[in-house]
């Protein structure tokens, strides 16, 4: 059967626009490497740009992908995903999205047994929420990130006794606080990635040197990881909760990020499943493991 499937991704991934971002070239990748997966098994895939007022029908599913100007239009996605969905499946469903969308789902994977880095949850990130939060968790430096957002925006280091960054570079409302890890900027960040629950490949993303950032904008690179005994298992059993949590067992796709706590065991760092760039060039057989995924949906 043939099926017509809708990539979504912003207009800041578009090369030739206007304000393209930096990284505009993972879109290429991470749609190229999809695309030809779903070639292979008579679907077509198409991108548009979410926010565009495309015409959505003739579409038989859409799948979010590179949006990633969203956390200052948020209330506006999330109303497109939901029409978008009354049209035809979006994946991962909207009610999943929304539960992704704040990093609290962190505290219910915790709560459900997940290894977890300690955390302190406040309303807004200041002098009267982060001056407490060294004491809480026993640090000395801290990360300070936005609920909701990713690639590091509006994220800041804090160091006890210093000043605080500007209010510009805190997260502009509420916040998760975080002890520094010093494993981040020595050994990165692991990043393991699931299609319809099944494995595809892993990858290690390492900052470049003086930074703790791991996106590939900062200058880190990534480099193929072999999963060692038990990591995918540790990754399933996030997925599991994750699963128990929302009701949505077997997601389209799920990016598992792990990373080394003071304890030197691997915990969760982030449970990416809404628009995760899904690094094709450490997964040479992604594409395929992705349609037959997809396939199994339409």
């Amino acid at each position: 059967m043939s099926a017509r499937v809708c990539f979504l991704t912003s207009a800041d991934m578009m090369k030739d626009r206007p304000g393209a971002r930096e990284d505009w070239i993972e879109f290429e990748l991470e749609f190229g490497a999809l695309k030809r997966g779903c070639d292979a098994v008579g679907v077509t895939l198409e991108h548009r740009i979410w926010d565009s007022g495309f015409d959505p029908s003739g579409f038989d599913a859409f799948m979010i992908g590179t949006v990633w100007d969203y956390p200052p239009k948020l209330a506006a996605f999330l109303e497109t995903i939901e029409t978008l969905n009354t049209h035809a499946p979006v994946y991962n469903p909207p009610h999943v999205v929304r539960w992704n969308i704040e990093k609290l789902y962190l505290q219910a994977l915790a709560d459900a047994g997940a290894p977890s880095i300690p955390t302190v949850w406040a309303d807004s990130a200041d002098e009267a929420a982060i001056r407490p939060a060294f004491d809480a968790l026993d640090a000395d430096r801290l990360v300070v990130k936005p609920l909701v957002g990713g690639g590091a925006w509006r994220q800041a280091v804090v160091q006890r006794g210093e000043a605080l960054p500007p209010a510009g570079d805190l997260p502009p409302g509420a916040c998760l606080i975080q002890p520094f890890l010093p494993s981040v900027p020595e050994e990165g960040e692991y990043s393991f990635l699931f299609f319809g629950g099944r494995f595809s490949h892993a990858l290690q993303k390492v900052p470049k040197s003086g930074d703790y950032r791991v996106q590939s904008i900062f200058g880190a690179r990534e480099i193929v990881h072999e999963p060692r005994p038990g990591e995918l298992d540790q990754c399933r059993a996030v997925l599991d909760a994750a699963a128990q949590i929302t009701g949505e067992a077997d997601l389209l796709y799920a990016r598992v990020d792990m990373v080394r706590g003071l304890d030197g065991r691997l915990a969760v760092m982030e449970l990416e499943i809404i628009e995760p760039y899904l690094y094709p060039e450490q997964g040479p057989d992604m594409g395929a493991v992705f349609a037959a995924a997809l396939k199994d949906r339409l």
